[in-house]
Protein backbone atom coordinates (compact mmCIF):
# COMPACT_ATOMS: atom_id res chain seq x y z
CA UNK A 1 0.00 0.00 0.00
CA UNK A 2 1.65 3.37 -0.85
CA UNK A 3 0.65 6.78 1.17
CA UNK A 4 1.27 10.02 -0.23
CA UNK A 5 -0.65 12.81 -1.91
CA UNK A 6 -2.81 13.27 -4.70
CA UNK A 7 -5.27 16.07 -6.21
CA UNK A 8 -8.39 15.40 -6.32
CA UNK A 9 -10.89 15.98 -9.30
CA UNK A 10 -11.76 19.55 -7.73
CA UNK A 11 -8.13 20.52 -7.34
CA UNK A 12 -7.59 19.79 -3.56
CA UNK A 13 -4.89 17.48 -1.93
CA UNK A 14 -5.40 14.83 -0.22
CA UNK A 15 -3.61 12.36 1.83
CA UNK A 16 -4.16 8.90 1.01
CA UNK A 17 -4.78 7.04 3.88
CA UNK A 18 -7.01 9.60 6.05
CA UNK A 19 -8.41 11.76 3.82
CA UNK A 20 -8.06 16.00 4.31
CA UNK A 21 -11.69 15.93 4.44
CA UNK A 22 -14.31 13.26 4.11
CA UNK A 23 -13.37 10.14 2.04
CA UNK A 24 -12.78 6.17 2.37
CA UNK A 25 -12.20 4.82 5.62
CA UNK A 26 -8.47 4.15 6.48
CA UNK A 27 -7.06 1.16 6.21
CA UNK A 28 -5.87 -0.82 9.16
CA UNK A 29 -3.74 -3.74 9.38
CA UNK A 30 -4.32 -6.95 12.02
CA UNK A 31 -1.34 -6.36 13.74
CA UNK A 32 -1.29 -3.95 16.71
CA UNK A 33 0.85 -0.98 17.97
CA UNK A 34 -0.64 0.00 21.10
CA UNK A 35 1.54 1.20 24.42
CA UNK A 36 0.71 0.07 27.66
CA UNK A 37 -2.48 1.09 28.72
CA UNK A 38 -3.20 2.42 32.03
CA UNK A 39 -6.21 2.94 34.00
CA UNK A 40 -8.33 5.92 33.41
CA UNK A 41 -7.62 8.30 36.53
CA UNK A 42 -10.95 8.43 38.97
CA UNK A 43 -9.49 11.80 39.51
CA UNK A 44 -9.88 13.76 36.23
CA UNK A 45 -14.11 15.16 36.84
CA UNK A 46 -13.13 16.17 40.53
CA UNK A 47 -9.72 17.75 39.08
CA UNK A 48 -11.26 19.12 36.23
CA UNK A 49 -14.25 20.41 38.31
CA UNK A 50 -11.78 22.49 40.62
CA UNK A 51 -10.06 24.44 38.24
CA UNK A 52 -13.32 25.67 36.44
CA UNK A 53 -15.54 26.02 39.44
CA UNK A 54 -12.52 28.67 40.56
CA UNK A 55 -13.27 30.70 36.97
CA UNK A 56 -17.36 30.64 36.84
CA UNK A 57 -19.64 32.93 38.35
CA UNK A 58 -22.31 31.34 41.04
CA UNK A 59 -25.22 31.08 37.94
CA UNK A 60 -23.08 29.12 35.82
CA UNK A 61 -21.74 27.01 37.90
CA UNK A 62 -25.14 26.01 39.62
CA UNK A 63 -26.06 25.45 36.41
CA UNK A 64 -23.15 23.19 35.64
CA UNK A 65 -23.81 21.21 39.15
CA UNK A 66 -27.72 21.05 38.12
CA UNK A 67 -26.81 19.53 34.56
CA UNK A 68 -24.34 17.47 36.19
CA UNK A 69 -26.99 15.56 38.59
CA UNK A 70 -29.88 15.39 35.86
CA UNK A 71 -26.75 13.02 33.90
CA UNK A 72 -25.98 11.18 36.79
CA UNK A 73 -29.26 10.46 37.72
CA UNK A 74 -29.88 9.04 34.29
CA UNK A 75 -31.34 11.54 31.77
CA UNK A 76 -31.66 9.67 28.39
CA UNK A 77 -29.56 10.18 25.12
CA UNK A 78 -31.62 12.94 24.29
CA UNK A 79 -31.37 14.97 27.27
CA UNK A 80 -27.92 13.97 27.06
CA UNK A 81 -27.39 16.16 24.14
CA UNK A 82 -29.65 18.84 24.84
CA UNK A 83 -27.56 19.29 28.06
CA UNK A 84 -24.49 19.27 25.87
CA UNK A 85 -25.51 22.23 23.12
CA UNK A 86 -27.32 24.41 26.58
CA UNK A 87 -23.75 24.79 28.01
CA UNK A 88 -23.10 27.34 25.42
CA UNK A 89 -26.02 28.97 27.16
CA UNK A 90 -24.61 29.10 30.60
CA UNK A 91 -20.34 28.60 29.77
CA UNK A 92 -18.25 30.88 28.18
CA UNK A 93 -15.12 29.56 25.88
CA UNK A 94 -12.95 31.70 27.52
CA UNK A 95 -9.64 29.57 28.05
CA UNK A 96 -9.48 27.89 30.74
CA UNK A 97 -5.77 29.03 31.33
CA UNK A 98 -4.42 26.53 33.76
CA UNK A 99 -1.11 27.10 35.93
CA UNK A 100 1.70 25.32 35.30
CA UNK A 101 1.43 23.22 38.52
CA UNK A 102 -2.42 22.15 37.23
CA UNK A 103 -0.89 21.20 34.08
CA UNK A 104 1.53 19.15 35.68
CA UNK A 105 -1.26 17.82 37.96
CA UNK A 106 -3.13 16.68 34.86
CA UNK A 107 -0.09 14.90 34.06
CA UNK A 108 0.33 13.42 37.00
CA UNK A 109 -3.35 11.90 36.69
CA UNK A 110 -3.18 10.82 32.92
CA UNK A 111 0.23 11.07 31.63
CA UNK A 112 0.05 12.92 28.40
CA UNK A 113 -2.77 15.18 29.08
CA UNK A 114 -2.63 18.27 29.78
CA UNK A 115 -5.67 20.81 29.72
CA UNK A 116 -3.69 24.18 28.12
CA UNK A 117 -5.27 24.85 25.92
CA UNK A 118 -9.04 23.76 26.61
CA UNK A 119 -11.54 26.42 27.34
CA UNK A 120 -14.35 26.95 29.38
CA UNK A 121 -17.11 25.46 27.90
CA UNK A 122 -15.14 22.60 26.53
CA UNK A 123 -14.38 21.89 30.22
CA UNK A 124 -17.39 22.67 31.57
CA UNK A 125 -18.86 19.81 28.52
CA UNK A 126 -16.29 17.11 29.67
CA UNK A 127 -17.75 17.14 33.16
CA UNK A 128 -20.74 16.29 31.67
CA UNK A 129 -19.36 13.84 29.96
CA UNK A 130 -17.97 12.54 32.95
CA UNK A 131 -20.86 12.58 35.32
CA UNK A 132 -22.64 9.42 33.45
CA UNK A 133 -23.55 7.04 35.97
CA UNK A 134 -22.94 4.55 33.66
CA UNK A 135 -19.54 5.05 32.23
CA UNK A 136 -18.79 1.57 31.74
CA UNK A 137 -21.73 0.13 30.12
CA UNK A 138 -22.70 -0.43 26.24
CA UNK A 139 -25.33 2.74 27.26
CA UNK A 140 -22.73 4.94 27.93
CA UNK A 141 -21.05 4.28 24.43
CA UNK A 142 -24.18 4.12 22.78
CA UNK A 143 -25.05 7.87 24.11
CA UNK A 144 -21.95 9.49 23.94
CA UNK A 145 -21.71 8.14 19.83
CA UNK A 146 -25.40 9.77 19.41
CA UNK A 147 -23.87 12.52 20.74
CA UNK A 148 -21.11 13.04 18.42
CA UNK A 149 -23.76 12.42 15.68
CA UNK A 150 -25.43 15.89 16.08
CA UNK A 151 -22.52 18.00 17.41
CA UNK A 152 -20.80 20.88 16.31
CA UNK A 153 -17.62 21.80 16.04
CA UNK A 154 -17.25 22.88 19.62
CA UNK A 155 -19.14 19.48 21.11
CA UNK A 156 -17.47 17.99 19.23
CA UNK A 157 -13.99 19.37 20.43
CA UNK A 158 -15.22 18.54 24.05
CA UNK A 159 -16.54 14.90 22.95
CA UNK A 160 -12.91 14.02 21.46
CA UNK A 161 -11.00 15.46 24.52
CA UNK A 162 -13.27 13.02 26.40
CA UNK A 163 -12.19 10.10 24.71
CA UNK A 164 -8.82 9.00 26.91
CA UNK A 165 -10.76 9.79 30.57
CA UNK A 166 -13.45 7.64 29.78
CA UNK A 167 -12.95 3.76 31.26
CA UNK A 168 -12.35 1.14 28.71
CA UNK A 169 -11.16 4.07 26.18
CA UNK A 170 -10.13 1.15 23.63
CA UNK A 171 -13.78 0.96 22.70
CA UNK A 172 -13.80 4.25 21.01
CA UNK A 173 -11.01 3.77 19.02
CA UNK A 174 -13.44 3.50 15.44
CA UNK A 175 -14.32 7.22 16.44
CA UNK A 176 -11.30 8.25 17.21
CA UNK A 177 -10.14 7.34 13.55
CA UNK A 178 -12.97 8.78 12.76
CA UNK A 179 -11.84 12.04 14.38
CA UNK A 180 -8.76 11.37 12.31
CA UNK A 181 -10.65 12.05 8.89
CA UNK A 182 -11.97 15.33 9.53
CA UNK A 183 -11.46 18.70 7.98
CA UNK A 184 -11.79 20.99 10.63
CA UNK A 185 -8.37 21.33 12.23
CA UNK A 186 -9.37 22.12 15.78
CA UNK A 187 -11.93 19.07 15.52
CA UNK A 188 -8.61 16.92 14.24
CA UNK A 189 -6.43 18.67 17.06
CA UNK A 190 -8.69 17.95 20.40
CA UNK A 191 -8.90 14.43 18.82
CA UNK A 192 -5.13 13.88 18.76
CA UNK A 193 -3.20 16.42 20.21
CA UNK A 194 -2.63 16.64 24.01
CA UNK A 195 -4.07 13.71 25.06
CA UNK A 196 -2.36 10.14 24.87
CA UNK A 197 -5.42 8.62 22.97
CA UNK A 198 -3.24 8.10 19.87
CA UNK A 199 -0.28 7.19 21.32
CA UNK A 200 -2.14 4.02 23.43
CA UNK A 201 -4.48 3.34 20.86
CA UNK A 202 -3.85 3.54 17.59
CA UNK A 203 -1.97 0.69 15.42
CA UNK A 204 1.05 1.52 13.57
CA UNK A 205 -0.80 2.28 10.33
CA UNK A 206 -3.39 4.77 11.97
CA UNK A 207 -0.29 6.38 14.24
CA UNK A 208 1.81 7.34 10.64
CA UNK A 209 -1.06 8.26 8.48
CA UNK A 210 -2.28 10.64 11.97
CA UNK A 211 1.32 12.36 12.30
CA UNK A 212 1.79 12.98 8.69
CA UNK A 213 -2.24 13.98 8.08
CA UNK A 214 -0.55 16.53 11.09
CA UNK A 215 2.16 17.86 9.55
CA UNK A 216 0.11 18.47 5.89
CA UNK A 217 -3.04 20.21 7.48
CA UNK A 218 -0.68 22.06 10.04
CA UNK A 219 -1.56 20.68 13.10
CA UNK A 220 1.23 21.32 16.12
CA UNK A 221 2.82 17.74 15.58
CA UNK A 222 5.07 18.81 18.81
CA UNK A 223 1.56 18.50 20.85
CA UNK A 224 1.22 14.68 19.76
CA UNK A 225 2.08 12.34 23.01
CA UNK A 226 4.93 10.16 22.71
CA UNK A 227 6.20 11.05 19.40
CA UNK A 228 9.82 10.60 20.10
CA UNK A 229 9.36 7.16 21.56
CA UNK A 230 7.28 6.05 18.59
CA UNK A 231 9.31 6.70 15.49
CA UNK A 232 9.72 4.41 12.78
CA UNK A 233 11.14 2.70 9.58
CA UNK A 234 8.36 3.24 8.09
CA UNK A 235 7.40 6.79 9.39
CA UNK A 236 10.72 7.55 8.52
CA UNK A 237 10.32 6.70 4.60
CA UNK A 238 6.60 8.07 4.37
CA UNK A 239 8.18 11.86 5.69
CA UNK A 240 10.93 11.32 3.09
CA UNK A 241 9.06 10.40 0.76
CA UNK A 242 6.44 13.61 1.55
CA UNK A 243 9.77 15.57 1.76
CA UNK A 244 11.07 14.64 -1.96
CA UNK A 245 7.25 15.19 -3.21
CA UNK A 246 6.99 18.57 -1.79
CA UNK A 247 10.67 19.78 -3.16
CA UNK A 248 9.92 18.55 -6.55
CA UNK A 249 7.23 20.61 -6.79
CA UNK A 250 9.06 23.54 -5.61
CA UNK A 251 7.28 23.69 -2.03
CA UNK A 252 8.97 24.33 1.47
CA UNK A 253 9.23 21.58 3.63
CA UNK A 254 7.15 21.98 6.52
CA UNK A 255 9.98 22.33 9.77
CA UNK A 256 7.79 19.52 11.92
CA UNK A 257 7.59 17.15 8.91
CA UNK A 258 12.00 16.86 10.08
CA UNK A 259 10.12 15.36 13.66
CA UNK A 260 9.54 12.07 11.45
CA UNK A 261 13.22 10.98 11.08
CA UNK A 262 13.79 8.88 13.33
CA UNK A 263 17.36 7.22 13.51
CA UNK A 264 16.29 4.74 10.34
CA UNK A 265 16.29 5.76 6.60
CA UNK A 266 19.94 5.36 6.12
CA UNK A 267 21.89 7.76 3.74
CA UNK A 268 18.60 8.97 1.89
CA UNK A 269 17.71 10.62 5.69
CA UNK A 270 21.56 11.89 5.37
CA UNK A 271 21.49 13.36 2.11
CA UNK A 272 17.58 14.54 2.65
CA UNK A 273 18.52 16.38 6.00
CA UNK A 274 22.50 18.13 4.30
CA UNK A 275 20.15 19.58 1.24
CA UNK A 276 18.08 21.27 3.75
CA UNK A 277 20.80 22.43 5.74
CA UNK A 278 22.12 23.86 2.57
CA UNK A 279 19.16 25.33 0.74
CA UNK A 280 16.25 25.22 3.66
CA UNK A 281 14.69 28.29 5.47
CA UNK A 282 15.97 29.13 8.27
CA UNK A 283 13.41 26.83 10.42
CA UNK A 284 13.92 24.38 7.89
CA UNK A 285 17.67 24.41 8.81
CA UNK A 286 17.07 24.55 12.58
CA UNK A 287 14.89 21.55 11.84
CA UNK A 288 17.56 19.73 9.83
CA UNK A 289 19.51 20.30 12.74
CA UNK A 290 16.93 18.88 15.17
CA UNK A 291 16.89 15.50 13.31
CA UNK A 292 20.64 15.33 13.00
CA UNK A 293 21.28 15.19 16.75
CA UNK A 294 17.99 12.75 16.89
CA UNK A 295 20.01 10.32 14.87
CA UNK A 296 22.73 10.70 16.83
CA UNK A 297 24.76 12.89 15.41
CA UNK A 298 24.48 16.14 17.66
CA UNK A 299 28.71 16.48 17.94
CA UNK A 300 28.04 17.69 14.45
CA UNK A 301 26.36 20.26 14.63
CA UNK A 302 28.28 22.85 16.64
CA UNK A 303 31.14 22.32 13.35
CA UNK A 304 28.16 23.18 10.70
CA UNK A 305 26.84 26.69 12.67
CA UNK A 306 30.21 27.82 12.66
CA UNK A 307 29.30 30.72 10.23
CA UNK A 308 25.30 30.33 10.39
CA UNK A 309 24.11 34.34 10.83
CA UNK A 310 20.59 33.30 11.86
CA UNK A 311 19.56 33.97 15.30
CA UNK A 312 16.85 31.10 15.12
CA UNK A 313 18.91 28.12 14.32
CA UNK A 314 22.24 29.38 16.40
CA UNK A 315 19.78 29.45 19.58
CA UNK A 316 18.40 25.29 18.11
CA UNK A 317 22.00 24.57 18.13
CA UNK A 318 22.71 25.97 21.26
CA UNK A 319 19.74 24.42 22.90
CA UNK A 320 21.31 20.88 21.13
CA UNK A 321 24.53 21.41 22.66
CA UNK A 322 22.53 21.32 26.28
CA UNK A 323 20.74 18.10 24.60
CA UNK A 324 17.07 19.39 23.99
CA UNK A 325 15.99 17.86 21.11
CA UNK A 326 12.72 16.26 21.88
CA UNK A 327 9.73 16.57 19.79
CA UNK A 328 9.23 20.00 21.83
CA UNK A 329 11.90 21.82 20.23
CA UNK A 330 10.48 21.95 17.06
CA UNK A 331 7.86 24.19 18.79
CA UNK A 332 9.59 27.66 18.34
CA UNK A 333 10.14 26.77 14.46
CA UNK A 334 6.43 26.90 13.39
CA UNK A 335 6.00 30.84 14.21
CA UNK A 336 9.33 30.70 11.95
CA UNK A 337 8.40 28.48 8.79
Amino acid sequence: MQFGFSRSAAGGESFRGFPVGGGARMMVPPNGFHSTMPETSPQTRPFLEQLLHARLDQEARSWLEEACREIADGADDNRFCQLLSLASRHISAHPLAPSHADCAQAADLLPGFTPERWDQRETARVILVLSRSDLERKSCAGAIEEAFRYADEGESRALYRSLAHLPKAQRFLRRAEEGCRTNMTSVFEANVCDTPYPALYFDSVAWNQCLIKCVFIGAPLWRIWDVDRKLSSELTRMALDLIDERRSAGRAVQPELWMCIGTEGGERADQSIAQELRDGSAAGRAAALLAMARRGASARVAELVENEGDVLVRAIADGIARGRFSSESFAPLRQEA
